[in-house]
């Protein structure tokens, strides 16, 4: 059984979407960073850096509970445990890798970064134009990806789709019109019906937690 710990942001659903496209059993045990939950010192045992997701697998490696934080780390580790969601092939397994860390050094953080001053600093403007201005771009690289590509890392979809599509689906808080990019809106529209992922969006809320 694997213990999720989670709130309801981009970086928890990662993990629940690809708990739920596993088809793994799990247990959410909800964060509520509202009332800094994070903080509270049994977390900080499982995440000294105080940030959510973190999972703990009662049979992890060699059969031992396993305790990982990071979400782009927990999704390799869960392909890995499954055997799924990760291509075979060496080179499709890394490209695989290269586009998960473009969402984990480019998506997240510059999207993170504006969805913060869209909500709570507007009127810093040199800041909300900078981070806006490199959002937009890196809908461009995406949509780029994806007229080249079916999804963000290939032919096959995986653990890179899941890291990336819960950011975009906060599209409305880019100052972004999926029209404009074609792309990313045929896949994300494709993504956006999968049940599984639909699940997913909506943990911790399905799990009792408000």
């Amino acid at each position: 059984m694997i213990k999720l710990y989670t709130w309801a942001t981009p970086n928890g659903r990662k993990i629940s979407i690809a708990l739920e496209e596993l088809g793994l059993a799990y247990e959410v045990v909800p964060v509520d960073l509202s009332k800094d939950e994070q903080l509270a010192p049994d977390f900080l045992q499982l995440n000294p850096n105080n940030k959510i997701p973190v999972i703990e697998d009662s049979e992890g490696p060699g059969g031992r509970p396993f305790v990982l934080f990071e979400s782009g780390a927990i999704l390799i580790y869960l392909a890995e445990k499954t055997g799924r969601l990760l291509p075979m092939d060496a080179a499709q397994r890394f490209l695989a890798f290269q586009w998960l860390m473009f969402q984990m050094g480019g998506i997240g953080p510059m999207f993170g970064q504006t969805h913060h001053f869209r909500r709570f600093a507007s009127g810093e403007t040199y800041s909300l134009n900078r981070f806006t201005k490199e959002t937009h771009r890196l809908y461009r690289v995406l949509d780029r990806q994806l007229e080249a590509h079916h999804y963000v890392a290939g032919s096959n979809y995986g653990i890179a789709d899941i890291a990336v599509y819960p950011w975009v689906d906060r599209f409305e808080l880019h100052d972004i019109s999926l029209e404009s990019f074609p792309n990313v809106k045929r896949w994300f529209e494709e993504l956006h019906a999968r049940p599984a992922v639909v699940r997913g969006m909506s943990i911790p809320q399905a799990r009792g937690s408000a």
